[in-house]
């Protein structure tokens, strides 16, 4: 038997679930929920910017939040200091004077501490949004968020994320990567399943963050612990795929991958932890049946799928030095782990990863319509295809790993 025939089911699987949230995509649902239009409605809202020696990017950041179009006073903005330890506190401080805007300085927490303590004096505002100190919104989000909270069962709604002003090659895959999240959580929004409310713009009904209590450490992951806890507490997450925000991104592969084990690790220890109870329970509808344990098979699949990359990679290079040395008997003695899916002609295997490929690009694709978005995707793509499927093997390994040794690590 070919060790190729291993992979099978996770490849399997992986096209089951772009298939399901193609299909979805395309529902009456999430249809009703692309014509949305912005709301004209203007309840108060505070817009919560925690920060930690953000000194080079926060300034931006306020700037692109004064230019929301949003009634001035209906909008406040709560800069949060968490102990910086540059010059943070000085910027912060040159907009203390604007009506608007609130500076709080605080001793170092967590970002949890700063987005609660923020929260804490916002206590006149019926929506509360977290927007990290390196991200950045345009103009009309915050009207496209607004409209999402029209049923009163939605306690978040979450935006649409591309990264801003990619360069590099590392960059542009992770745009593609975005903007192919931007349409899948437009899809997982029609059958609830959205399981994080990123920290660039999301948007939460105070009452809501009141009733199921403030954010938490939750493993650094405190987004994505908050979205599973509404969700358990039986409300709704919805999504404004016109709502943009540019965020900034790792520019080199150590950050990246410092970045993704964190995040990882992060769904691992919540869902796991405090959350199990939700995994393959029908009562939380695709998110327990379909998205989190499919988040574990994801994990579980790509450090199996690297592995056994290597082995045939592996079997094949000793092969190759074995015959050409002239070694004896050498294909009775050392059967040839077969690594056919590389080359021509293409085998079954091939089919499937070029068949998940093909629908992975289409959901860049269709990001990049439902958002709006004007750039030109064509090298993101490319380096989503070359460079995606490279790294991601090194934090899942590495995030498992910490969880199996409980290791912890620093958030940057």
């Amino acid at each position: 038997m070919h060790l190729e025939v291993l992979a099978y089911p996770f490849i399997f699987l992986g096209l089951y679930f772009e298939v399901f949230m193609l299909l979805t995509f395309l529902s009456a649902p999430a249809r009703a929920r692309r014509l949305r239009p912005a709301t004209d409605k203007a309840p108060k809202v505070a817009i919560i910017v925690p920060c930690w020696n953000e000194e080079s990017t926060i300034g931006g950041t306020v700037e692109s939040l004064l230019n929301l179009e949003y009634p001035k006073s209906q909008l406040r903005l709560i800069l949060v200091n968490d102990g910086s330890t540059d010059n943070t506190k000085t910027v912060m401080e040159s907009y203390r004077s604007n009506p608007q805007i609130t500076v709080i300085h605080k001793e170092n927490g967590g970002k949890h501490t700063a987005i609660n303590a923020g929260i804490e004096i916002a206590s006149d505002c019926e929506f509360v949004g977290c927007l990290d100190a390196d991200s950045f919104v345009a103009p009309d989000a915050l009207r496209e968020m607004m409209a999402a909270f029209e049923d009163p069962q939605v306690a978040a709604s979450t935006p649409a994320m591309s990264v801003f002003e990619p360069k590099n090659l590392l960059e542009r895959m992770q745009n593609a990567e975005y903007i192919f999240g931007i349409a899948l959580r437009h899809a997982l929004s029609a059958v609830n399943g959205i399981y994080v409310t990123p920290g660039p713009f999301s948007l939460y009904r105070r009452s809501v963050i009141e009733k199921v209590g403030g954010f938490r450490h939750a493993h650094q992951a405190e987004d994505m612990e908050m979205a599973l806890r509404m969700q358990r507490a039986g409300y709704e997450i919805e999504n404004a795929p016109r709502a943009r925000v540019y965020t900034k991104v790792p520019r080199h592969v150590t950050k990246l991958i410092k970045q993704r084990t964190r995040w990882t690790t992060g769904f691992l220890r919540n869902v796991m932890g405090d959350y199990r109870d939700l995994v393959a329970n029908p009562s939380y509808g695709v998110l327990g049946l379909l998205v989190l344990p499919l988040g574990f098979v994801a994990v579980i699949g790509g450090v199996g799928l690297f592995i056994l990359a290597l082995a045939l990679l592996g079997g094949d290079l000793i092969h190759t030095i074995l015959v050409t040395s002239g070694v004896p008997l050498t294909y009775i003695l050392m059967p040839r782990f077969s690594l056919e899916w590389l080359y021509a002609p293409v085998s079954f295997i091939t089919f499937l990863s070029i068949v998940v490929m093909i629908i992975s690009t289409s959901f860049i694709l269709m990001g990049q319509r439902v958002s709006n978005t004007k750039t030109d995707l064509t090298m993101s793509i490319i380096g989503y295809a070359l460079l995606y499927g490279l790294i991601a093997p090194f934090w899942l390994v590495r995030a498992l790993t910490d969880v199996a040794t409980g290791t912890k690590r620093a958030w940057r």
